[in-house]
């Protein structure tokens, strides 16, 4: 049976956080190692990179307040939403100037809201949540976040490898393969904890998954690079939406159109099927 989807997290709206963050460059070079972004190393006073503010202003719960899932235990900012398996679903980013290496930043985040739905999967909830960074007072990023919390449900099946369709004439591609080092590091990355990433035996036993899964930040991050390795006009806008979970049994392909100011972006898997689309504005 699932839980009461009427369960009242109104409350949580309108809550707030700030975090403070140095920027350092040392996480802004392992970045740089972890994406294999070619020489010159990034240094103090660079712009950095988009989407590379989410290896910053990391959460820091103590070893004892995670669950058993490896996410921080559920209350404090985020509202306590029951359902066992958490998501960073999607995300939409405005560009106003870029963050600057070494300076000092603030996030402020706000929940913009709460909702509890039923479907067909189970019980869903669904938070959303407003993040505005800034340096030395002016406003450099604005982010908004989904987060999806959801019920156990049936065990995900495998991909089956098929032959992949020729991108679009005139398309940026690569071919990447999510393998166990990846997601470990990209898991250093942002210090997360959660086991779907690097626990192989909890990710199929526990969650019925079929292998490790990819982070869905990472593999928008994989398209935003995409987008830097094929044309030097910055990113001023970029969005993207999770639509089915990859993992770590074969290979990724990123493709990347561009239509005048705008590169629509997706990752397919080793079936074909489209996982995370994107869209990315350029100046």
């Amino acid at each position: 049976m699932g839980h009461d989807v009427e369960t009242d997290f109104s409350a949580w709206i309108g809550r707030t956080e700030s975090v403070e963050d140095p920027l350092a460059v040392v996480q802004a070079q392992a970045a740089c190692a972890t994406f294999d972004e070619a020489a010159p190393l990034i240094a103090v006073g660079d712009p950095l990179p988009l989407p590379w503010h989410w290896f910053h202003f990391l959460p820091r719960a103590p070893q004892a307040m995670l669950d058993a899932d490896g996410h921080p235990q559920r209350g404090g900012f985020l509202p306590p939403i029951p359902y066992p398996r958490r998501m960073f679903a999607g995300a939409r980013i405005t560009v106003h100037r870029p963050l600057v290496v070494g300076t000092p930043a603030l996030r402020q985040s706000t929940i913009r809201n709460v909702v509890m739905k039923s479907g067909k999967s189970g019980s869903l909830g669904f938070v959303t949540v407003g993040q505005h960074f800034s340096q030395g007072g002016e406003l450099c990023l604005e982010e908004e976040q989904d987060i999806v919390y959801r019920e156990p449900g049936a065990r995900v099946m495998a991909p089956v490898a098929a032959v992949l369709q020729p991108p679009p004439a005139g398309a940026w591609t690569r071919t990447v393969q999510p393998d166990t080092r990846l997601l470990f590091r990209f898991s250093a990355l942002t210090f997360n904890a959660h086991r779907i990433h690097y626990d192989r035996s909890y990710a199929s036993e526990v969650e019925g998954y079929p292998g490790l899964v990819v982070h869905g930040p990472l593999t928008a991050a994989l398209l935003l690079q995409l987008v830097r390795r094929s044309t030097l006009r910055p990113v001023r806008a970029f969005s993207f939406r999770g639509v089915a979970p990859l993992f770590d049994l074969g290979p990724v392909r990123l493709v990347g159109t561009l239509q005048g100011d705008t590169v629509a972006l997706e990752a397919q898997g080793p079936d074909g099927a489209v996982a995370l689309m994107a869209s990315a504005t350029l100046a």
